[in-house]
C-alpha cells in the first residue's frame, strides 16, 4: 500500500446538495438554468487521446459526436458560455466556435474539459462540466470567499459548471520551471506554499497534492511574483486524518517542502502562518454573514463518514489544544470552531 493510499481513507463518493444548500445557492446567483446537462455529453460516439507537447498522454480524450448531436450540443454550450462570462445575452454565440469536447478518464469528478473560441479573433478560453457534489461546491464557495481568488462557477440540478483556473499545473512547474527559479524566486516561492498550505489547513480543503493546484506567475517590474492557486475542491471536509490537509505529507509535493526548509528559516515560517490567518480571519469578517450561512448549510449536511468525523474533530483538538471540537457532531461544526479559533485569535491579537 502506497502512502497516499495510507494517507487518504477509501475513495471519496459525489455527495447530493440538499434543499438547504440549493436554496443558499440560489440567493447568490449560483443556481441558475442552463440549456444541458453532464449526462448529456457522455453521449459521445467517439474519441482519441489527447497527447501534450512531448507526446505524453495527458489521461483526456477528445470526444466526437453524432451530427445530430453535436450541433445541439454545440449551440448548448455557447449559451453556457454566455451565461457563465456574461449576462446570458446571445447576440455573442455567431461569433463563438466550440473548439473541442475534452473528457477525463483521470480523478473522481470525470469532467468534460470545453474549449470556446472567438472566431473573430482566436481569443479562446475553457470551462468544465461536472456532476455536482456538495462537497466540490462547499469547497469552491470557501475558496470564493477565504482565498485571494473569486471564482465563477454555476450549478443546475445534478451539474456543475466551473471556469477554469489558469496557471501552470503545479506537478508541472516542479518538473520543469522549479529547477530553473534563482534564489530569490526560490524563497518567494516557499513563502507562497507555506501560506497556500496554511489557508488550505484553516479552511479543511484535502488532498492538494501538486497536481491539484497551479502555480501562478505574474511579472512586476524586473521580477517573476508567484501564486498558488487551488484547481481541485472534492476533497472539502472530508478526510478523517488531518494530515490530509497539510501539504507537506504528500510526496508529490517533496520538492517544494525542501525549497521551504532550505530558503526559510523557521521563524520566518511562523510568520508567513500568522500573516496568512489574519488575512483569512479579515475575509471572514468581510464575507460574515455568507460564511455564516454556507457553514448553517454544511452543518445540516452529511458530507463525510462519522469515522472521519470522529476522527478529525479528535486530531484538530490536540493540535490546537482547544476542548471546543468535542462538542462537534459534523464537518460543518468542526469547521465553523477552526474558523472561530482562527478569527478569535486574530482579534485578540489586533485589539491589544
Amino acid at each position: 500500500m502506497s502512502s497516499e493510499e495510507k494517507l487518504m481513507s477509501k475513495k471519496k463518493p459525489a455527495f447530493p446538495l440538499n434543499e438547504m444548500l440549493n436554496i443558499y445557492l440560489k440567493e447568490y446567483n449560483r443556481d441558475i438554468k442552463i440549456p444541458i446537462f453532464y449526462d448529456d455529453l457522455l453521449r459521445f460516439q467517439g474519441s482519441i487521446t489527447v497527447y501534450d507537447k512531448n507526446d505524453k498522454d495527458t489521461l483526456w480524450i477528445r470526444t466526437y459526436y453524432s451530427e445530430f448531436d453535436r450541433i445541439e450540443i454545440d449551440l448548448s454550450l455557447k449559451k453556457i458560455y454566455t451565461i457563465l462570462h456574461s449576462n446570458g445575452n446571445e447576440d455573442t454565440i455567431p461569433f463563438l466556435n466550440v473548439d473541442a469536447i475534452d473528457y477525463c478518464t483521470f480523478g473522481n469528478s470525470k469532467p468534460f474539459r470545453i474549449k470556446i473560441r472567438n472566431i473573430l479573433n482566436d481569443n479562446f478560453t475553457y470551462f468544465y462540466v461536472k456532476k455536482t457534489d456538495a462537497s466540490r461546491v462547499y469547497g469552491l464557495e470557501l475558496e470564493h470567499m477565504l482565498s485571494p481568488y473569486n471564482l465563477n462557477f454555476l450549478v443546475y440540478k445534478d451539474t456543475l459548471i466551473e471556469e477554469h483556473i489558469a496557471g501552470i499545473p503545479g506537478d508541472d512547474f516542479i518538473k520543469d520551471f522549479l529547477p530553473k527559479c534563482t534564489s530569490s524566486e526560490q524563497a518567494q516561492l516557499a513563502k507562497e506554499f507555506v501560506k497556500f498550505n496554511e489557508r488550505s489547513m484553516i479552511r479543511l480543503l484535502g488532498d492538494m497534492r501538486s497536481y491539484n493546484y497551479v502555480v501562478v506567475p505574474t511579472h512586476d517590474f524586473d521580477h517573476i511574483v508567484y501564486k498558488i492557486r487551488a484547481i481541485d475542491f472534492d476533497q472539502q471536509c472530508f478526510e478523517g486524518k488531518l494530515k490530509v490537509y497539510n501539504l507537506q505529507f504528500f510526496k508529490e509535493n517533496y520538492k517544494m517542502v525542501k525549497m521551504v526548509t532550505e530558503r526559510l528559516q523557521e521563524n520566518s515560517v511562523d510568520q508567513y502562518k500568522i500573516e496568512e490567518r489574519s488575512i483569512v480571519a479579515k475575509r471572514m469578517i468581510s464575507f460574515q454573514d455568507r460564511i455564516e450561512e454556507l457553514i448553517e448549510c454544511m452543518k445540516n449536511d452529511s458530507i463525510s463518514y462519522p469515522e472521519n468525523i470522529e476522527q478529525l474533530k479528535s486530531e484538530v483538538g490536540n493540535y490546537t489544544n482547544d476542548l471546543a471540537f468535542k462538542k462537534c457532531n459534523n464537518m460543518g461544526e468542526i469547521l465553523e470552531t477552526i474558523l472561530d479559533f482562527v478569527k478569535r485569535n486574530y482579534l485578540d491579537i489586533s485589539t491589544k
